[in-house]
């Protein structure tokens, strides 16, 4: 059996986006209710916090340092130490119900992220991809909440879900462009259980996929056939990335939200961070170069 530790037992309403600084050696992830950036130091256990002015969906490395962050009004560039955060783009400004979501940095430094409605589940996100001349490119539209984005190693596929619709899908993807085509179904999440919530992919391709209300993160071989299953103590896991120094720990956020009082209390570690050596190495975090 693979051993799960919780390495934050910090109750986050909605744990989110992980990702790992291979250069500080150290996590970062949110919890977009508190609203909240976070910093692990898994050598010491130390964890930092830095609160934030709206609903954050996801952050991405920045070259250089720093970070970018996707927040309820807008794109910004985000300091941890300072608390610095510096307005991009805000290219929903004229839908004051939508917010950013899910989002993850692509490996020619562009940062892509897609919005959702916050006040009711209307297909009314689209996903973006911001370039690093902090121009924004909107992809596609008719989204109800966006998640699941990450690339294969080659470079070849996109993948991304829209988790209410219980489905994740792979693009043809087009580095050098930036661009999706051929849109196609990897996994059909109908059955259940739980929804297919944030990804990521490891060094020999295969896609890792946190299951909101089902309790586990199941590895899909390239095909999208189920490789592997990892229980977890909690109902709602949200995402997961990979790190570690070798970058064989997958570490993998979770939420509290909407668990009523018993739920809260068979679920003790409900809203923390975990860690798994799963056996397998996952690939360097890419980071936004604007």
């Amino acid at each position: 059996m693979t051993q799960v530790e919780c390495v934050v037992c910090g109750a986050n309403r909605l744990g989110e986006s992980p990702v790992w600084s291979a250069h500080e050696q150290r996590l970062y992830w949110v919890d977009s209710r508190a609203p909240a950036v976070f910093r692990l130091d898994p050598a010491t256990g130390a964890v930092a916090e830095l609160p934030l002015p709206s609903i954050v969906g996801s952050i991405g490395l920045r070259r250089g340092g720093g970070l970018v962050a996707a927040l309820q009004t807008g794109l910004h560039l985000l300091d941890f130490d300072s608390g610095r955060l510096d307005f991009v783009a805000d290219p929903e400004a004229h839908l004051p119900e939508n917010r950013f979501n899910d989002g993850r940095c692509d490996r020619q430094g562009r940062f892509w992220s897609g919005t959702m409605n916050d006040a009711r589940r209307d297909p009314t996100g689209s996903l973006y991809r911001l370039n690093p001349d902090f121009t924004v490119t909107r992809i596609r539209d008719d989204i109800i909440v966006p998640n699941s984005i990450c690339w294969s190693p080659e470079d070849t596929v996109m993948y991304f879900a829209d988790t209410y619709r219980q489905q994740m899908m792979a693009y043809a993807f087009h580095p050098d462009a930036g661009e999706v085509s051929d849109l196609r179904l990897f996994t059909d999440d109908r059955e259940g259980p739980g929804r297919p919530d944030g990804s990521t992919v490891d060094a020999e391709g295969f896609l890792w996929n946190a299951k909101f209300g089902g309790g586990r993160v199941v590895r899909y071989d390239p095909t999208g056939r189920i490789d592997r299953i990892v229980s977890l103590p909690v109902s709602q896991p949200s995402s997961c990335v990979f790190g570690g120094a070798d970058l064989r720990t997958l570490y993998i956020t979770s939420a509290t939200q909407r668990l009523d009082h018993a739920q809260l209390a068979a679920q003790p570690l409900a809203g923390g961070v975990f860690a798994v050596d799963v056996g397998v190495a996952g690939l360097a975090e890419p980071e936004f170069a604007g």
